[in-house]
């Protein structure tokens, strides 16, 4: 997810239990005729990170192909992920989404970076552009050489409205022999367990992980308990902690007035003027000041996050 799935959250979501973590996208070209090298901020793992998937876009074989090979390098990847599923129009001729209209290119792009790296390498699709041709691009895909496919239930032309149809992820994952992962709508544990049913290999969740990151520790721990909001508080500030030391203070401050209202609004009713607070954060020690009275009395605790 651009703007949320950073180092800092990827470290929060890995610690509860997630299986593994994607990167936010990265512009194939970019990395290859840019000027970016291995200190690109959005392509580095945190120190001791594992089971990081790095997602690349583009349209270009022989461009993913050497993108592939600079992100295995550079960024210590897991495996490579070609996204298939951007809607938004800045990626509209460069990738994403609009491969599914041409996905004869994709299954091209996904032999290219096979080829060029001794990684696994995943596909994240949606159904279609503007309709349903998800289990005819799975298979493509499939021939293509691909290891895993992730599918979220929209079309690229609904962008993020109506409901996802699992069905639809349904008939992909019974149609290939490869993993298909769910996506689409997995906002809590009991929708993730109710999802997994459909067949599915395994659910991505990304809005649902969002201000608590701990959905994956209540999948994988019986009876867990779900956070007191001193536990919602706590976290939040040591997300922020450790945006402030990844990012450097006033851009890691401006990255989470998006994200901590996220946390507080599962918690309970909050005055709307601690809300409108946390949107306009400019400095860490403004969100202590916030965030340091839900939490109570605590032990003053240092991020941990350090560039690899």
């Amino acid at each position: 997810m651009a703007g949320y799935s950073d180092a800092p959250m990827r470290q929060l979501c890995a610690e509860a239990g997630a299986l593994w973590t994607v990167s936010e996208m990265i512009s194939s070209r970019g990395l290859v005729l840019g000027n970016e090298d291995a200190d690109l901020i959005i392509g580095k793992p945190y120190k001791g990170e594992v089971g990081r998937v790095v997602q690349l876009f583009g349209a270009d074989p022989d461009i993913l192909a050497e993108a592939s090979r600079k992100a295995a390098e550079w960024f210590d990847a897991a495996a490579i992920d070609l996204n298939m599923g951007c809607p938004v129009p800045k990626v509209r001729g460069k990738g994403g989404a609009c491969l599914l209209q041409t996905p004869e290119v994709a299954y091209t792009l996904i032999s290219a970076m096979r080829g060029a790296v001794p990684l696994d390498v995943s596909a994240k699709i949606r159904l279609g552009f503007d309709t349903n041709r998800a289990v005819e691009v799975a298979q493509g895909l499939e021939a293509a050489g691909v290891s895993l496919i992730t599918v979220h239930g929209r079309t690229s032309a609904q962008r993020y409205t109506g409901q996802a149809d699992w069905d639809a992820i349904a008939a992909v994952a019974a149609s290939v022999r490869v993993p298909v992962i769910g996506s689409g709508d997995v906002l809590s544990a009991e929708q993730a367990r109710e999802r997994l049913k459909t067949g599915v290999a395994a659910v991505m969740i990304g809005r649902g992980a969002v201000g608590q990151p701990w959905i994956f520790s209540e999948l994988l721990e019986d009876g867990f308990a779900l956070p007191d909001l001193k536990a919602w508080a706590s976290t939040a500030l040591r997300h922020t902690r450790l945006n402030a030391q990844w990012y450097g203070e006033w851009r890691g401050m401006k990255q989470m007035r998006k994200v901590l209202p996220r946390y507080l609004a599962g918690a309970e009713p909050l005055p709307s003027e601690l809300r409108d607070a946390l949107v306009r954060l400019d400095t860490l020690l403004q969100a202590e000041a916030l965030l340091r009275p839900l939490v109570g009395q605590m032990e003053d605790g240092r991020a941990d996050l350090a560039s690899a």
